[in-house]
């Protein structure tokens, strides 16, 4: 979340707990740890050290293999929820280069994050300060609604600022010195109370069957890595 949201930044646990109750929070953990065995774990190597931007419930970071894990959100549960061995920082994404060593980081990664920035110029920041923390060839790895996909319903959501679709992304990367390796306009539904599947060998076959994607993915997914 960004620095410009103080009221907002500050109810967030209220906010995410009102959102996603227990029962849900428990059937999206399940869903994240088959969507990183089965897809993201080809992107990190065990010997990586991988940062979390808004990590929310932590359900990427926790689901991961990777020699080091930082988990990065102003959410104060966030630290509750960490799995063990996974450091946790509480502060906005613009400071991250603040917490986090430069040059050290292989992967980052951020999951329905930077929707929720107060503009372009706040994007533009975090993405300086990702480019600082990771290492030379180090990526970025970026998943979010697709606003030219999700239209109207992007706003379904009262603290979504920041509409993006593929191409806005794109661009944002580029003109903050990223290589865009991988840009899917479709990968994951609009949501996980959304139509995909609950059950782990459903939710398997949808992330390699891309026809699926195609018709029922509202979310993109951007790979990009650190320029020279």
């Amino acid at each position: 979340m960004s620095e410009g949201h103080g009221e907002l930044n500050s109810e967030l646990d209220r906010l995410y707990a009102a959102r996603f109750h227990d029962d849900e929070r428990e059937s999206k953990a399940r869903l994240w740890r088959v969507i990183c065995d089965e897809f993201f774990s080809r992107y990190v190597s065990g010997d990586a050290c991988v940062v979390d931007l808004g990590a929310g419930y932590c359900d990427f970071v926790n689901n991961i293999s990777a020699r080091r894990r930082i988990a990065v959100d102003l959410n104060p549960d966030a630290k509750r929820f960490a799995a063990p061995g996974v450091e946790v920082h509480q502060l906005p994404l613009e400071r991250l280069a603040e917490a986090v060593d430069h040059g050290t980081v292989d992967l980052a990664f951020a999951s329905n994050v930077f929707e929720h920035l107060r503009g372009p110029d706040a994007l533009l920041k975090v993405l300086a300060n990702v480019r600082t923390v990771l290492r030379p060839g180090g990526r970025i790895m970026i998943m979010q609604p697709n606003v030219r996909l999700v239209g109207g319903a992007f706003w379904d959501f009262f603290d979504h600022t920041l509409p993006l679709s593929e191409r806005g992304m794109t661009e944002a990367l580029e003109v903050a010195g990223f290589r865009v390796l991988e840009c899917r306009a479709r990968f994951l539904p609009y949501t996980t109370k959304s139509r995909l599947p609950q059950w782990a060998f459903l939710v398997r076959l949808y992330l390699r069957f891309r026809p699926a994607q195609f018709l029922l993915g509202k979310q993109m997914l951007v790979v990009a890595e650190r320029s020279p």
